[in-house]
């Protein structure tokens, strides 16, 4: 679902030339290892410090086994990737002033951990994307899922892309994954590769600790990958990110709600009507994807108009 794959061949070449840098400035003196990183000349052409891993962790409560070496290299290797592909932490940051309050009201409606706001952020930068494979929206939610959470995907209408509408969606499915795995993680595991497949591999393996199982590689890294973001987007600051409060992206406005129960011939008249642009309707109702809507069974919608 993630569309993090999409991204995956950038963000790998940035981060290999990126450690290439690092560590070659920190080869073992003939000595042996320094445990002190050499001072760089003032004229090296670039100054970059390694971002240390914290001794403990954890995921929507659960600790992160730090003390085995394959999962703290996991951590590590996202830790790494996501701290030097500056522009889009930077934006993560920018717009989780944004998204973040609505995502955690509806986390704690539902009873779900605060840290899968993170998810949100791995799953597509907190932007209405679409992946390789047709997931869409924040939650990247594929077309059959959103169906069965009764979200509308239509040739008009692509409610995936509606951001209320599949947080609580989302909030609902991360429920019930939790209630058949047992665990958070197991949850975002199969969040990411499918119920089916982590079933198969629990089966298969006889185990059931996402840190200690075979699963696919993009799964193998999803866990990580959200517990490293959310280490460096609660601690800015220690991983070399200043950011003013102007720095951040508005929240959202506070909308007048419009109910509309009918069909509209053409969704620019409409906005006439309303006194606002096409392009204001869209920004704001981004699940409105054609210029028409056919509604012959009275659904009704809220339109958003901002205030």
């Amino acid at each position: 679902m993630s569309v993090f794959k999409n991204l995956l061949i950038f963000t790998l070449g940035a981060g290999t030339v990126t450690s290439l840098l690092i560590f070659s400035s920190l080869s073992p003196n003939k000595e042996g290892k320094n445990n002190d990183a050499p001072k760089l000349p003032a004229d090296a052409v670039q100054q970059i410090r390694i971002p240390q891993l914290p001794d403990t962790l954890n995921f929507a409560g659960e600790p992160v086994p730090m003390d085995d070496p394959d999962v703290r290299e996991r951590i590590d290797r996202e830790l790494l990737a996501i701290c030097f592909w500056h522009s889009n932490l930077i934006q993560n940051l920018k717009f989780s002033n944004r998204y973040f309050p609505v995502i955690e009201e509806m986390t704690a409606k539902y009873g779900i951990p605060d840290d899968f706001k993170y998810l949100a952020v791995t799953e597509s930068s907190l932007r209405n994307a679409t992946s390789s494979v047709g997931a869409k929206g924040i939650w990247q939610f594929m077309e059959s899922t959103a169906k069965q959470y009764e979200l509308l995907v239509n040739k008009e209408v692509d409610e995936r892309l509606n951001f209320y509408k599949t947080t609580e969606a989302a909030c609902k499915l991360l429920k019930n994954l939790k209630d058949k795995f047992g665990s958070w993680t197991l949850a975002a595991a199969a969040y990411n590769c499918g119920e089916g497949r982590v079933k198969d591999r629990i089966s298969e393996q006889n185990g059931n600790d996402y840190y200690h199982l075979v699963l696919p590689e993009e799964t193998m890294r999803y866990v990580p990958r959200i517990v490293a973001m959310k280490e460096i987007m609660k601690n800015p600051t220690k991983y070399g990110f200043s950011l003013s409060e102007n720095d951040y992206y508005p929240e959202l406005p506070k909308y007048k709600k419009v109910i509309v129960n009918n069909s509209i011939k053409h969704w620019p008249e409409f906005c006439k009507e309303h006194n606002i642009s096409y392009r204001t309707l869209v920004v704001h109702n981004p699940w409105i994807i054609d210029y028409t809507l056919t509604n012959n069974k009275g659904q009704v919608f809220e339109i958003l108009i901002p205030e």
